[in-house]
């Protein structure tokens, strides 16, 4: 808390949330500084964050009871109240944060702002539902499998899933430690690039004026027919600028031991860290959970070491693989999801996990890696956002934005 200094809280919205983004915790006032770079913007934070007068409930009623009242604020959010923006509400995530299709069996299911028949896409559902209705300018949330770019794809969002480590997760609970990272949502490239600088000071490696440009077929090649073809001329258009701008485009192929391949050893690495993070306190307090989360969790509690140890191989061998794809400042440029989001009358576990693993299979790339994506709410199919990414080599993160910029016709800057 910083004393003496203005307040804020969110008890207005509250009375006027219909989408159902914002935890209905009692308002407590939330001090921030009264000006500096962010003065003027507000923002919300998914309840994985610690906010100093809050629980911090992780979408699982028996993480809230267990939680207690935080007194301190996790670093994220400390940094944007010092920077002068105003706090307004905890966000809904789904449960322990493990999916990505926005929906949670005990608490509410926030709505897409941009396409309403849809889901938000999670796990940071009541964040990036908060953004994308306008409630607030920014939102925090966590990318450990796709949670800030599936989302930020599914509502027509800014968001970015950054190098591994490179913007503090301290005062966050975790999911996976190997796999975590902090993200967040804006409506607008030069906010988002505001916000970026906050959360994220160092400003990283620059990329050549005439960048190389990747083209990966075989990701593209997971879309299905009606979103390739609705993405194809925003493709058609970007690397249109690229070419106007020198640089050289080239079709690579992403994962030439197959997708399956990547989503297996995400799988196997991502379950196993969940269940070393949320296992002690799942067995000691029987915690129930929503039937996908909880088979996740217990896959990774019941992982044998070879498993665990081929998916650990893996990902050493297919990072040094994308290490040498990226090499010269190269950036690739692919389809965020294969599809819009499912619509919210589609109910069926089996047809909802079989979107969420053709889903990971485009996002589990950077996850694994650890590299940067940025997510550009460029294309549209069936009436729905779909998002271009570009994914650039390790700690590439402002000099992405800046790129996206060139793309957009939209500043990064003020």
């Amino acid at each position: 808390m910083i004393p003496g200094l203005p307040t804020g809280g969110y008890a207005v919205l509250l009375e006027s949330d219909p989408a159902h983004a914002f935890v209905p915790y009692p308002a407590v006032a939330v001090e921030h500084a009264p000006d500096g770079p962010l003065s003027g913007l507000t923002f919300g934070v998914k309840d994985l964050f610690d906010v100093a007068g809050y629980p911090t409930g992780c979408g699982n009623p028996i993480m809230l009871a267990l939680s207690g009242i935080k007194t301190r604020h996790a670093v994220a959010v400390e940094r944007l109240l010092t920077a002068g923006a105003r706090f307004v509400g905890k966000c809904h995530t789904e449960e322990f944060a493990f999916s990505v299709i926005g929906s949670n069996p005990h608490f509410s299911t926030p709505r897409n702002g941009a396409a309403p028949a849809r889901y938000t896409g999670g796990s940071s559902s009541g964040s990036v539902s908060a953004v994308s209705h306008g409630f607030c300018d920014v939102a925090l949330g966590t990318d450990t499998g796709g949670s800030v770019r599936v989302p930020a794809s599914h509502c027509g969002l800014f968001g970015m899933r950054p190098t591994h480590g490179r913007v503090s997760l301290a005062g966050c609970h975790d999911l996976a430690p190997g796999l975590d990272t902090c993200g967040f949502f804006t409506r607008d490239l030069a906010t988002f690039a505001r916000v970026q600088r906050v959360l994220d000071p160092e400003p990283g490696i620059e990329l050549p004026d005439a960048l190389p440009v990747g083209v990966p077929m075989d990701a593209w090649e997971l879309c299905e027919p009606r979103t390739g073809d609705a993405y194809r001329p925003v493709l058609d258009d970007v690397l249109a600028r690229f070419r106007a701008g020198g640089s050289p485009i080239e079709s690579v192929r992403l994962a030439p031991q197959g997708f399956k391949s990547v989503t297996d050893a995400f799988r196997d690495v991502q379950c196993y860290e969940a269940w070393q993070t949320n296992g002690p306190l799942i067995e000691r307090h029987e915690i129930p959970m929503g039937a996908g989360v909880a088979e996740r969790h217990f896959y990774g509690r019941d992982l044998d070491a070879a498993a665990l140890a081929s998916a650990r191989a893996f990902r050493e061998r297919f990072t040094a693989h994308l290490h040498d794809l990226l090499a010269g400042g190269r950036v690739l440029v692919m389809p965020t999801v294969p599809a819009p989001s499912p619509l919210r009358s589609e109910s069926d576990p089996m047809r909802l996990d079989t979107y969420r693993w053709r889903v990971i299979a485009l996002t589990a790339v950077a996850s694994l890696a650890g590299f940067p994506q940025l997510t550009l709410p460029l294309a549209r199919c069936d009436g729905a956002p779909i998002g271009v990414s570009l994914l650039g080599p390790p700690d590439s993160d402002h000099a992405l934005v800046s790129l996206a910029a060139t793309l957009t016709d939209a500043p990064a800057h003020d």
